[in-house]
């Protein structure tokens, strides 16, 4: 049988249907006959009836089959276009922006070497560490002083978000820059002394500090001195000689102030679900009263009716419908620097919010429990109203620190200045050669806002930085007019080269002097909704609402110092929006 097999392996298929039939099976050639008939059978009765309809539509599907392969890829083309480039230019942007926080943070993580500067050069002391400081030694060229910062706190306060803070929706640390962070950075070393500016002598040219610290050392007072100071040391809160104000109100300008606020709100809401506490009682420790119509006092009030309703309704509900805010304004209206239709929208906005607005009332009187103030009607007709409150918050007014006071009463010149030192078109204070000011210390004809220290202290920046460079030259020109015609060489070139450098010197010298540019005024005022009269062109541009709220976030958050501060808010936002502030007392 194998050997057959393997017979039957070399030959063709023919000759094995023969050999087959040759091997006596049975039946064979009887079977290929009818297997023959069968198939000539079935091909006979698988012959299709020809249709013309059916013509038609396979030579239409043929078309169509011939057409359609060259048409598809144009018009999915076509369709998908935009949205291969919309991803594409989506991935290229957040490939971007990773790379480029990642730089910041890398950057942020090893600063450079820095060298010591020449003990030769000018001293330049820097009084303070806010928006008018920071934003002077951030564009100083340290290389051209011996620079000093003295200042209380060593780091730098984004205050436009503490109110924030005082409800959980920021962290305090993430709109803290430390300010040796800043000052490492800079190509030349800086000295930075925490401790606070007691007393400044214009005639030695000193300035006595004082640590204040709780922990002190064997030397805890001492004097710097100074060629050059910037005194940026900005106000403190104004109480108009109230009587309590001092002694039962929180302000709202340190890190400190918006704490001792979060407790106090916590505390008002645990001692109100106390056990037997009358309704009375309830309702006077749930009402909270702001004074001062301002950006600070507007926005605290709108992040409080926030953490109210967002949050503390739905842990302690027994209180949702005792607890009220209050803003006390003395002028006729909130947001005074704001254009009508935003203060009109801020005030139907609080309405609706169910905050209550009292314009034309100047407070008189403040006791542990109740605010006395005096309210002007429509009429002129002046009423006292007794309010009882669980936390006040003053928010209103600024007064001048001691050692700008004690300052002016030394300089003739400030002896009509009442709110700070009177500086001229070049911030130099009045009366002085070598000391400067900024911010809110200084009386300048614009408005105390951080807004203007920052610019003053980037206009006091380029100012030092060019009678650096001024001076440099000035030195050159000198050397080479002494050494014209003692030393041999070439006249004509030494010639040209100090008419160069004097061309060069009427240009650096000629620094304009300080103009303050109105970006515009932004305030949230609650409700995830906000307001801004940014400047456009020539005119203002306001607007408020919703999208407002998410431009106010965004032009905060450009406006921190550092990547460090704008990833640490960002992730403060998404925490509270994810899981809500916390109501936990600290």
């Amino acid at each position: 049988m194998a050997a057959t097999t393997k017979a039957m392996m070399g030959l063709p298929t023919s000759s094995i249907g023969l050999r087959v039939a040759r091997m006596g099976a049975p039946n064979s050639t009887m079977l290929r006959r009818s297997f023959a008939a069968s198939s000539r059978s079935f091909v006979t009765r698988a012959r299709p009836t020809i249709d013309k309809n059916d013509c038609l539509r396979k030579s239409f599907r043929r078309a169509y089959a011939e057409a359609a392969p060259a048409k598809a890829p144009a018009q999915k083309a076509r369709r998908f276009r935009f949205f291969r480039f919309l991803w594409r230019a989506t991935y290229i942007t957040a490939t971007v922006g990773t790379a480029y926080l990642a730089y910041g943070v890398w950057d942020l993580r090893h600063p450079d070497e820095q060298f010591e500067p020449d003990p030769t050069k000018k001293n330049l002391v820097i009084l303070g560490t806010g928006w008018g400081a920071v934003s002077l030694l951030k564009k100083l060229d340290t290389d051209n002083y011996n620079v000093i910062v003295i200042s209380p706190r060593n780091y730098f306060l984004f205050t436009p978000l503490l109110p924030s803070c005082t409800t959980g929706t920021v962290e305090h640390r993430s709109i803290m820059e430390p300010i040796r962070s800043i000052t490492r950075h800079k190509q030349a070393a800086v000295k930075f002394y925490e401790a606070e500016a007691t007393k400044i002598d214009p005639e030695k040219k000193v300035v006595l500090v004082d640590d204040n610290s709780d922990i002190k050392g064997a030397t805890n007072k001492t004097e710097v001195s100074y060629d050059m100071l910037v005194v940026s040391v900005g106000a403190e809160n104004a109480t108009f000689g109230i009587p309590g104000v001092k002694e039962h109100s929180c302000f709202l300008k340190e890190i400190g102030d918006a704490q001792q606020i979060r407790k106090k709100i916590m505390d008002c809401v645990e001692t109100a679900t106390f056990k037997d506490q009358s309704p009375e009682e309830v309702k006077r420790l749930l009402h909270m009263v702001v004074v001062g119509g301002g950006p600070t006092g507007v926005e605290f009030a709108g992040e409080l009716q926030d953490f109210f309703d967002q949050d503390i309704k739905k842990w302690v509900p027994e209180i949702s419908d005792k607890f009220k805010v209050t803003l006390i304004e003395a002028l006729p209206n909130v947001l005074p620097m704001f254009s009508k239709q935003l203060i009109d929208y801020t005030e139907s906005t609080f309405k609706e919010e169910k905050i209550t607005i009292k314009t034309k009332t100047a407070v008189k009187k403040v006791t542990d429990k109740t605010v006395e103030a005096e309210a002007t009607g429509p009429d002129g007709k002046k009423t006292t109203e007794t309010m009882p409150y669980g936390l006040l918050v003053w928010a209103t007014g600024n007064a001048v620190r001691p050692v700008v006071q004690d300052l002016m009463s030394q300089i003739p010149a400030q002896k009509d200045s009442r709110r700070g030192l009177a500086v001229n078109e070049y911030l130099v204070v009045q009366g002085t050669k070598d000391i400067w000011a900024t911010g809110d210390c200084a009386v300048a004809g614009y408005a105390p806002t951080a807004q203007v220290a920052s610019q003053e202290g980037a206009f006091l920046a380029r100012l030092f930085n060019t009678m650096a460079k001024s001076e440099a030259i000035e030195s050159q020109i000198h050397d080479l007019s002494s050494n014209l015609n003692l030393k041999p060489g070439n006249a004509a070139e030494i010639s040209n080269e100090i008419e160069r450098n004097e061309k060069q010197l009427r240009r650096i010298k000629d620094i304009k002097p300080f103009h303050y540019t109105h970006q515009g005024s932004l305030a949230y005022i609650g409700s995830e909704r906000a307001v801004a009269d940014v400047s456009w062109l020539n005119g203002n541009f306001a607007t408020g609402g919703g999208l407002t709220y998410l431009f106010w976030r965004s032009a905060y958050l450009s406006m921190c110092f550092s990547t460090r501060n704008r990833v640490l808010v960002v992730l403060d936002w998404l925490k509270s929006k994810a899981f809500g502030r916390d109501v936990s007392r600290e």
